[in-house]
């Protein structure tokens, strides 16, 4: 079985999808215009940390955006997990793995307010 390996778009996307499934966070949506083209395979990628956050950065969305911080966990998750993007799970499952491994399970609090009003 070959399995190509995502980008770092394509786990962006799927982040995205997972983070504001109806479209409507504009920071998230410009996280991911700003990795939109970014074909290089997530595996190959030396430091993806500092990658999304010159990516968030150049967004411009307010440091505390809780949305694109829960997007960058995600990305984080899977691209620690091989970098598959089909994860065809429940997002909200996710989303919650992804917290579990960025923040061991205590996000801050702009987070966790964030996934209440979820």
């Amino acid at each position: 079985m070959d399995r190509r390996t995502a980008t770092v778009a394509e786990l962006v996307r799927r982040a995205a999808e997972a983070a504001d499934p109806a479209g409507r966070d504009p920071s998230v949506a410009r996280l991911q215009v700003q990795l939109e083209d970014d074909d290089e395979p997530v595996t190959a990628v030396q430091n993806l940390e500092e990658r999304l956050a010159l990516a968030a950065e150049g967004a411009d969305y307010d440091a505390d955006d809780p949305g694109v911080a829960v997007a960058t966990a995600v990305v984080l998750y899977l691209a620690g997990r091989g970098g598959q993007p089909d994860y065809d799970r429940d997002p909200d499952e996710l989303i919650e793995l992804a917290i579990r491994s960025q923040w061991h399970g205590d996000p801050p609090d702009y987070v966790a307010d964030w996934l209440a009003a979820r």
